[in-house]
């Protein structure tokens, strides 16, 4: 036998059967499994032994929330039958798995989770005709669980919990926001494209919004632009001027838009007969595009402030090129960095860890899982552009993957691993409680740490 072959368990190995003898302290070789097949206004349930062998059936019509008798029953028949515990399980899909989480709780019984993944998987596999009802898939979630193919869903405390909501408003609002933005971009180059070039970055520039704004405003019933030439640039800049209020202007790029309405030459470019209608509604995406800023402001300050009640505000923002609202948004997709059992496991959350792709001597090409939460990947993808500007064992790192003499990344590749590090650096500070250290951030052994500390 081969030293190889003899060989220490890993820590994968360690985590995985940790993570089994979690579940197995909770689902016993007497344990009855009562699952759950959720849906709007019809509930099937299944009762199974150890081997998920059904042992009672029962459809309910009513919402989640009025689960509880049904609970009841299947504890009462779990009882019948000789058993003296039993967890409830379902899929994870929606808001209705917390209902019976919680239902299952005043019970004095745990709940377990099926990835919906899996049931869809196992539903092929259990006859091979993918045969999809209420009642087979609820047998399938019981089995599933038997096999331990299950994991404890988290149970956040309000404070998480609220910055989880928080965080999805945001999404929604950003989202919304951006389409804003694209309806924007794609009215005006069809109907005024000469204004766009009025500024290098015109939609991000609050001079440039105010005074289309105001043309909009004068023009859109008629799309006649000559409207502005005859009332002159005095009025025109004042009345960009009380657009803004208190906000400084930036004269050249106002200059430029309403030059853009007045030059003959650029406002003949475009559909001339869609520039009323078109207009009209690019005065209706900039009042939905400043709402959307204006909530998307109030809901960041909301979630900085659940930061600052949690006392993770310097923590987060002691890494260098990582925001109070960038750590925010990534936390309300992960939840508490806690409660996974390594860097490592928050990292796979995201979807950002190696998917090895070897057999024997071949080797192939390795990528991401992209699995777990899309919105933490993209929120961790989004602070790695700030990031590889401000800080410096980031930046090394990328320099590194992109430069070394073999197996060098693209930059997209470098800045997907950087994203990773990202998370385990967040992992580490809230968890640990520490302040961000460049040479632990570096991965320097304890004799280098004195030697950079020195330094």
């Amino acid at each position: 036998m081969s030293n190889g072959s003899r060989r220490r368990l890993s820590r994968g190995d360690r985590r995985r059967n940790e993570k089994l003898a979690r579940l197995r302290a909770i689902i016993t070789r007497e344990t009855a499994v009562l699952a759950f097949d959720l849906a709007a206004d019809k509930q099937v349930c299944a009762l199974t032994d150890p081997d998920s062998r059904v042992l009672a059936r029962r459809t309910v019509r009513c919402k989640a929330w009025q689960l509880g008798e049904a609970v009841a029953w299947g504890l009462a028949r779990a009882a019948e039958a000789g058993f003296s515990s039993v967890v409830v399980a379902c899929e994870p899909t929606g808001h209705r798995w917390r209902v019976l989480d919680q239902i299952a709780a005043a019970h004095g019984v745990a709940l377990v989770c099926v990835q919906p993944l899996l049931v869809a998987r196992a539903r092929e596999a259990e006859d091979f005709t993918r045969n999809k009802n209420d009642d087979a898939d609820a047998t399938i979630i019981a089995r599933l669980v038997c096999e331990l193919r299950c994991y404890l869903p988290e149970r956040a405390d309000p404070a998480w919990a609220r910055l989880r909501h928080l965080g999805a408003r945001r999404a929604g609002l950003v989202t919304a926001a951006g389409a804003a933005r694209q309806q924007l971009r794609d009215l005006l180059e069809c109907a005024w494209p000469a204004v766009l070039a009025a500024a290098g970055q015109p939609l991000d520039s609050t001079s440039w919004r105010a005074a289309v704004t105001v043309a909009t405003d004068r023009v859109a019933a008629t799309g006649d632009l000559g409207v502005l030439d005859h009332r002159g640039w005095e009025d025109f800049a004042a009345a960009v001027r009380a657009e803004l209020g208190a906000t400084r202007w930036y004269s050249a790029i106002v200059r430029a838009v309403f030059d853009a309405a007045t030059d003959p030459t650029a406002a003949a470019v475009g559909v001339v007969d869609q520039r009323a209608g078109a207009l009209e509604r690019v005065r209706f995406a900039l009042a939905d595009l400043a709402h959307l800023r204006a909530r998307i402001t109030e809901v960041e300050a909301r979630m900085v402030g659940v930061l600052d009640a949690l006392g993770l505000t310097e923590l987060v923002t002691s890494i260098p090129g990582v925001s109070t609202v960038g750590a925010a948004t990534i936390l309300a997709e992960s939840g508490d960095p806690a409660r996974f059992s390594s860097a490592r496991g928050l990292v796979k959350h995201a979807g950002l860890c190696p998917r090895d792709n070897s057999s024997g001597s071949y080797q192939g090409k390795t990528g991401i899982s992209g699995r777990g939460r899309p919105e933490l990947r993209l929120a961790a993808w989004r602070a790695v552009f700030s990031a590889l500007q401000h800080n410096p064992v980031l930046a090394a790192r990328h320099a590194h993957l992109t430069g070394r003499a073999q197996r060098p990344l693209t930059d997209t590749q470098a800045r997907i691993a950087v994203a990773a590090s990202l998370l385990r650096q967040l992992h580490a500070v809230i968890v640990t409680r520490t302040a961000w250290d460049p040479a632990i951030a570096a991965g320097l052994d304890r004799a280098e740490q004195e030697v950079h500390t020195a330094a």
